[in-house]
């Protein structure tokens, strides 16, 4: 299955917002979210990812099936490091379930790290032994090996394929 990554625009911010529902959900066994009185888990820089003002440091995109159309899931990237000075981060990251290990995942890593280049910080959902493995996966094929693993992020840089 070949994917497409769609950029998130205005008329589909709320498509977008659904779908890092689940995602919350699934990292909230980890890292402590709690959902609110209105079953919603909160993500406070949602909104910065539609902002003018923000918008440079900040991209969403939907993952579709390249023939169909069809939701696979979504990415969020920012360039708020942890490590680098400068580069970019996946902020958040979800292929639904029914369409994993069908490669649906790396086709949509790879093209986001082709499309920004440069330095990367990936933290896999914490305490999730199953977003490590993908990841691990994902990165060691990218680089060919060539990254570092601290404290909890992957981190590489300057990898041109």
């Amino acid at each position: 299955m070949e994917i497409r990554l769609d950029e998130v625009n205005e008329t589909e911010k709320e498509i977008l917002y659904r779908l890092l529902q689940f995602s919350l959900y699934e990292e909230s066994a980890g890292d402590g979210n709690e959902m609110t009185l209105e079953a919603v888990f909160a993500y406070p820089r949602f909104d910065a990812y539609f902002t003018e003002d923000t918008r440079d440091d900040r991209s969403a995109y939907l993952i579709r099936e390249a023939a169909t159309g069809k939701l696979l899931g979504f990415v969020m990237i920012n360039t708020y490091l942890q490590k680098f000075r400068e580069g970019h981060s996946i902020a958040e990251f979800l292929v639904i379930p029914k369409y994993r290990r069908k490669k649906v995942g790396k086709q949509a890593a790879f093209a986001c790290f082709d499309r920004f280049g440069g330095n990367w910080e990936v933290s896999p959902a914490q305490g999730s032994d199953q977003a490590y493995l993908f990841w691990k996966h994902i990165v060691e094929a990218y680089t060919n090996g060539n990254y570092r693993f601290e404290e909890g992020i992957f981190l590489f840089s300057g990898f041109v394929k």
